[in-house]
């Protein structure tokens, strides 16, 4: 019994290390249809396709800015960045969008499977995270108003 006990105390210690963690901070509403991405050489070019396609499908109109732009440019700048790792296959293991109104923080969404292990929630497409990241990050779609 003790040793049963022990077994499934130790499966269950072992899989609470398999988490995979997502938070998102929702934007409020926004005065512009468009929303500027200061892009990120660092990060694969689909990252940012997806990222852009995510935004015209909620109604913005997307900029992209160069690496060194400030975010000031554009009412309303986005930021992100993103990596992926290899277990059994590639999948992208972190994402971090944050977006600014005016030059300060006005929403953030985060996703993290860099602790994933065995939890094959981690598979997800990186197109279908980033869809769901941009549909929490920005509820409302451009030019509802509310």
């Amino acid at each position: 019994m003790f040793s049963r006990l022990a077994s499934v105390s130790l499966a269950l210690f072992a899989l609470s290390g398999c988490a995979i963690h997502q938070t998102v901070k929702p934007v409020e509403r926004l005065d512009s249809k468009t929303v500027c991405i200061v892009q990120n050489g660092n990060v694969r070019a689909t990252f940012l396709d997806a990222f852009e396609r995510a935004l015209s499908n909620k109604g913005y109109e997307v900029k992209r800015l160069e690496a060194d732009a400030s975010l000031i440019a554009c009412p309303v700048t986005s930021t992100y960045t993103a990596s992926w790792r290899w277990d059994l296959a590639m999948y992208m293991s972190y994402a971090d969008i944050v977006v600014y109104k005016n030059g300060k923080p006005s929403g953030k969404a985060t996703y993290d499977a860099t602790r994933g292990g065995g939890n094959m929630g981690k598979f997800i497409g990186a197109e279908k995270k980033i869809t769901e990241l941009v549909d929490q990050l920005f509820p409302i779609t451009a030019g509802s108003g509310s």
